[in-house]
């Protein structure tokens, strides 16, 4: 949370994890032996009153929590999101079973093979490397490094395959109405560049330890070991100089240093050994006459490295990326050793994820909005939705507020910020229209098969977008997903009906607690409009400067602020958050609370008593209202962690960590001093905390 992602298939794949059992068809016994409990809104079994809330409100909010809920094996985090996560996972995979068995439609039947294909363990371990041979075959074909462009687009089309850049159709974001082709860096396997640049001896282990691990399963393969150690070598060597070429995700956070329009031409002569014109031919993404080229550097870098490896050494590395992207669909010696590294070794992970968690999720990625339709018929009522669209009105009149109030902003910026308010989009729970999978064919014995047609389904349904107008009412995340997100070339705001659950939202509860919970959310979205990024494009999606240049260095000089202090969370020994690389998220976690509190105030003042039917004398369980909307919002951050993945997260994620999205929230927020009776100079109620919004 509360991130602006698609989730793809290589990426889910690169890192899936199997239980390796031995199973014939689907079997029930393979999934899971109970229902996980419903979590719930407003937790009191969770909080610590041990704790002063004002000295540490994270422990005071989420302490016994913390002590009762220890990261499962198969996880490398434990958070309310997973609880919620967990459940949604198992109502899913209730769906599909069913449709594996007994399917009573076409759609229901498509869903249902796509997940006993992957739910047949039997199957994959008798085929063993008889997948991936096709691919591989393809590969040893390439005799000149010439042919590399066509040879990548063959890989991409009949394999889907990802490999040294990322080739899309998005919105042109000078002009929002347009989509245009985008070509950005890629073709890296560790997480952050960072990770093949930084010295120090931890990093230094790790690429060790992923030679150590390409080389497994280049042996797995059938190559000798001699061999495979010299395939490891040159993967390394590739990915490390395009790991040199590619441009930090910091800087690229800020839309103008991604903006590059190029004709193809022009990105021939940044690339000349590489042939870009039958590249985008055989790819088959339609004529264009110009391009967004995001990085490139990383082009120029990319060029220079196929003009000195050698062709040996580029087949190994585009064999690394198609055994990679394979392996967990293969058999049980390539899921493992998968595992082993990516899991185990990079994120601590202890055992591998049951297969019918990861089926279930592989399936929801591939098929989203297809059996998404039966799972809002089922756990999101139309009373839910409608509640739900009463808070979203609520939080945008406090925004607007807000923006009205704001003491360093003039007036002419504050016009056109409620200009951009005004023209939010509100999309709840599920899509107006479902997607139409009919051209997507699965086979329920065919596994890899599967995952290469769905990849290629989304790929060429992206392509089709070519010219084409703008759909506005589309979707990035699938119904069940716990999560939510704001798109700054849409100006929309995305809350899918999974995260429309307790512990978020819960219909039968008080306002407080709703809008401590959802309605933070809520106004986290809405505050990513005006973050750093989001504050660049206007009411129509366009990167325009639409601050005054004063307005615009007032704001810049606030979110240093935050910059500065999120620089100060440690989140493991010697690692601290990146307060530039989570800006976004932070100046979004501390908008979202002020109007989300501002909206319950509001509601408090107009509907008095009957707000709160339950109060006794002003309290309930306790607490006041302004107690329980700032408790409920700390336990949405409460989480435990693996160290490997905090030193990760910390590294790649824009999100800060639970402990910080909490404490570092309500430290900047008076209120929350003012609701507790915290004095000025308590580490909850600092001297000086930063505000943008």
């Amino acid at each position: 949370m509360i991130s602006r992602y698609v989730a793809g298939f290589l990426l889910l794949l690169s890192t899936w994890m199997c239980l390796g059992q031995s199973l014939t068809g689907i079997d029930l016994a393979a999934g899971p032996t109970s229902e996980p409990k419903k979590p719930i809104i407003f937790d009191l079994s969770a909080i610590d009153k041990t704790v002063d809330p004002c000295t540490d409100f994270y422990q005071y909010a989420c302490g016994n929590w913390l002590k009762k809920n220890p990261v499962p094996a198969d996880q490398v985090r434990w958070s309310r999101f997973n609880e919620l996560a967990e459940r949604n996972n198992y109502l899913l995979y209730t769906e599909l079973k069913a449709a594996a068995d007994a399917p009573k439609t076409p759609l229901e039947r498509k869903y249902g093979d796509y997940f006993a294909a992957c739910m047949n363990v039997d199957l994959a371990d008798k085929l063993g490397t008889e997948p991936i041979q096709p691919v591989m075959t393809t590969i040893a074909s390439l005799q000149d490094k010439k042919q590399l462009a066509a040879m990548v687009a063959e890989l991409q089309s009949r394999h889907a395959l990802s490999m040294f850049y990322g080739l899309s159709v998005q919105q042109d974001q000078q002009d929002s109405s347009q989509q245009i082709v985008n070509a950005i860096q890629g073709g890296l396997s560790l997480p952050d560049r960072s990770y093949y640049l930084t010295d120090d001896a931890r990093s230094q282990k790790l690429r060790n330890e992923y030679v150590d691990h390409v080389t497994k399963m280049f042996v797995l393969l059938g190559d000798t070991p001699e061999r495979a150690a010299e395939e490891a070598k040159s993967v390394m060597s590739i990915e490390t100089a395009l790991a040199k070429g590619s441009t930090d995700r910091v800087e690229l956070r800020d839309p103008g240093k991604r903006y590059h329009i190029m004709t193809v031409e022009q990105l021939q002569a940044l690339s000349p050994d590489y042939e870009w014109p039958a590249y985008l031919t055989d790819v088959k993404i339609g004529e264009f006459k110009t391009l967004n080229v995001s990085t490139p550097d990383y082009f120029k870098a990319m060029n220079t490295e196929i003009d000195e490896a050698s062709l040996d050494s580029i087949k190994s590395y585009l064999r690394w990326h198609a055994l990679r992207t394979a392996s967990p669909t293969l058999s049980k010696q390539f899921v493992d050793e998968n595992f082993n590294f990516f899991s185990a070794t990079l994120q601590g992970q202890k055992e591998q994820t049951p297969r019918w968690k990861r089926c279930t999720r592989a399936t929801d990625v591939a098929l989203g909005e297809a059996v998404g339709q039966e799972w809002v018929k089922q756990y999101f009522p139309p009373d839910a939705k409608a509640n739900m669209e009463k808070l979203v009105f609520a939080l945008e009149h406090a925004l607007g507020q807000d923006i009205k109030e704001l003491p360093w902003m003039s007036d002419a910026t504050k016009v056109e910020a409620k200009a951009k308010l005004d023209a939010f989009r509100r999309k709840i729970g599920y899509p107006e229209n479902w997607r139409d999978y009919s051209a997507l064919a699965v086979k329920r014995d065919d596994f890899l098969g599967n995952v290469e047609r769905s990849t290629n389904f989304e790929r060429l349904r992206n392509y089709a977008k070519l010219g084409k107008p703008v759909d506005e009412r589309e979707w990035g995340m699938t119904p069940p997903t716990v999560n939510a997100y704001y798109s700054p070339s849409q100006n929309d705001i995305n809350f899918p009906a999974g995260i429309l659950q307790p512990p978020f939202f819960d219909n039968s509860k008080d306002p407080a607690v709703n809008f401590g919970g959802i309605g933070t959310v809520i106004g986290h979205e809405m505050t990513h409009g005006f973050d750093d990024q989001g504050s660049k494009y206007d009411p129509k999606g366009n990167v325009r400067p639409w601050f005054t240049a004063d307005d615009r260095a007032k704001f810049t000089e606030r979110t240093d602020c935050e910059v500065k202090e999120y620089d100060g969370f440690k989140v493991a020994e010697g690692q601290n958050l990146n307060g530039r690389l989570t800006l976004g998220e932070n100046t979004a976690d501390n908008g979202g609370i002020r109007i989300a509190f501002q909206a319950l105030e509001e509601v408090l003042a107009k509907q008095g008593a009957t707000a709160e039917p339950d109060y006794v004398d002003g309290r309930r369980d306790g607490y006041t209202a302004q107690q329980r909307f700032f408790i409920t919002f700390g336990q949405l951050w409460c989480q435990n962690q693996t160290e490997q993945n905090a030193r990760v997260l910390a590294k790649t994620d824009p999100h800060s960590s639970g402990e910080w999205r909490a404490k570092g929230t309500v430290q900047n927020f008076d209120e929350f001093g003012k609701a507790f009776g915290c004095k000025t100079g308590q580490p909850m109620m600092p001297v000086n905390s930063c505000r943008v919004w």
